[in-house]
């Protein structure tokens, strides 16, 4: 398989997939950071895992998330609802759920958009 460094001296940045590249897990997202911010691959790695949970606990809370220049994570409620179950065609109930939803900032939008 193909990949495009961008930045990170393993060459472990980016992976193709039929839609574009994207940076496959915590550890290539922290070595990105390590190489471009001096910083070793166990700090950055505790960085990347911070911010998540950070999100991860405001979102749990039910608190809002925004990061400028990036976007808003926040949490929306799903009601209950009937769906199909497509191995036997019976109609199941869906049990309501909380979901993350993120929407992002202008910014990131016309950074996509040039």
């Amino acid at each position: 398989m193909n990949r495009v460094t961008a930045g990170c001296p393993d060459g472990k940045d980016l992976v193709p997939t039929e839609k574009g590249f994207h940076m496959t897990t915590t550890n290539e997202i922290a070595d990105k950071i390590a190489a471009e911010h001096s910083l070793t691959k166990v700090q950055s790695k505790a960085v990347v895992e911070a911010v998540f949970s950070a999100i991860t606990a405001a979102a749990t809370s039910g608190a809002e998330t925004s990061i400028p220049g990036f976007g808003k994570f926040k949490i929306k409620d799903a009601p209950e609802r009937e769906a199909r179950n497509p191995a036997t065609g019976a109609m199941i109930k869906v049990a309501a759920q909380k979901k993350v939803a993120f929407t992002p900032a202008k910014a990131l939008k016309d950074a996509l958009n040039k």
